[in-house]
């Protein structure tokens, strides 16, 4: 793992609104830079009461001018709902006023229901078979312009806005591998083509002018506290929002419960737990098991911690604890690859094919 960031919903919490989600949206951000974390992200989405950062381009700018130096970007940002020009020229203003700061992750999926993606203004019968020329699209509004290029992003031209495509299939797997883009996989809530997504994107990497091999990134609820009982009765917030979700009734973050028994039927206990399926839910101890447990698995180059807690200290002492977590995981991975390097570099250092004949033998 080379990095560890942060993906904020900015939750609006039952008793709460959208200006309470974003004064914890910019102190979050803020510990986050201090805690270590590579970057911050924020997702689009539409028409769901607990979610505050539906106008992400906006937030985002919010976020930036507020904080010096953590990376701060979206994802992500669903492009079947916009006109990638549009989106070319938001993200190459934030590039113009936050230079060498600002990510662009790209969603497939609207990102809220039909009747909602349908007022959003895009013909939806035709908007995942365009989803690729959409990309490449927005990928040549931020190149250098051509002198007889009539149609120009500005700001946008020229801006070094790096992209990212996200998703829960393995479609922008496919698509990542073959524009040789980095890929995040939204396991912190669908996380049923995991290892199929990323082995696809592995496979058929591409290397391209931005990445020369594959950057896979996977999303962890992390719900991190003193005690096992305490950060389980902090996970109680996204389960019943995960619930209400199911039940066609999203609403506002929860307050948790000392207990969920009695709160779901079994099949939606098992839907909800799938989709926590990726979480670490625990004591330090507990949470850093899961972590290594879930880079065995998947390998990943960039664990992004997300967690939907409802009060806004308990989130921060949970997130402090994934950093302090990650610093440490990253640590060592950077020791163990100078600890390869310096042994190749040694005389006598046994290459590949030694060790394999010696093994033979």
């Amino acid at each position: 793992m080379k990095h560890f960031s942060l993906l904020d919903l900015a939750p609006i919490i039952e008793g709460g609104d959208a200006a309470l989600a974003f004064r914890n949206t910019v102190d979050l951000a803020q510990h986050a830079e201090q805690w270590g974390y590579h970057r911050y992200w924020l997702a689009e989405h539409h028409n769901l009461p607990g979610i505050a950062s539906a106008a992400t381009a906006v937030v985002i700018g919010h976020v930036a001018g507020r904080t010096k130096r953590i990376r701060v970007g979206a994802g992500g940002i669903m492009l079947p709902n916009h006109s990638p020009l549009v989106i070319a020229e938001q993200f190459g203003t934030l590039e113009a006023l936050y230079p060498g700061r600002i990510d662009l992750g790209l969603g497939r999926a609207p990102g809220t229901d039909l009747v909602t993606a349908r007022a959003l203004r895009r013909h939806l019968g035709n908007s995942d078979d365009t989803f690729p020329q959409d990309v490449i699209e927005l990928q040549s509004y931020f190149e250098s312009t051509q002198p007889d290029q009539q149609v120009r992003a500005v700001p946008g031209a020229g801006a070094k806005v790096p992209l990212y495509l996200l998703g829960s299939s393995d479609f922008s797997a496919r698509l990542a591998a073959e524009l040789g883009l980095p890929f995040a996989f939204a396991s912190h809530f669908a996380p049923q083509y995991l290892e199929v997504a990323l082995a696809l994107y592995r496979r058929h990497f591409k290397p391209s002018l931005g990445l020369d091999r594959p950057h896979a990134m996977i999303g962890v609820g992390v719900f991190a506290a003193a005690s096992e009982r305490e950060a389980e009765r902090l996970a109680t917030s996204s389960q019943l929002q995960f619930l209400s979700m199911i039940r066609g009734h999203p609403g506002k973050l929860p307050a948790p419960v000392d207990s969920m028994g009695g709160r779901w039927n079994k099949m939606e206990e098992a839907a909800v737990k799938e989709r926590m399926r990726c979480a670490a839910i625990g004591s330090p101890e507990t949470v850093e098991q899961r972590i290594r447990e879930l880079l065995v698995e998947t390998e990943a180059d960039e664990i992004i911690a997300t967690a939907q807690i409802y009060d806004h200290q308990a989130r921060l002492h949970s997130f402090e604890i994934a950093a302090e977590i990650l610093r440490g995981l990253v640590r060592e991975n950077k020791e163990r690859r100078f600890a390869v390097t310096d042994a190749k570099q040694r005389p006598g250092f046994p290459t590949a094919a030694a060790l394999t004949k010696r093994r033979s033998q």
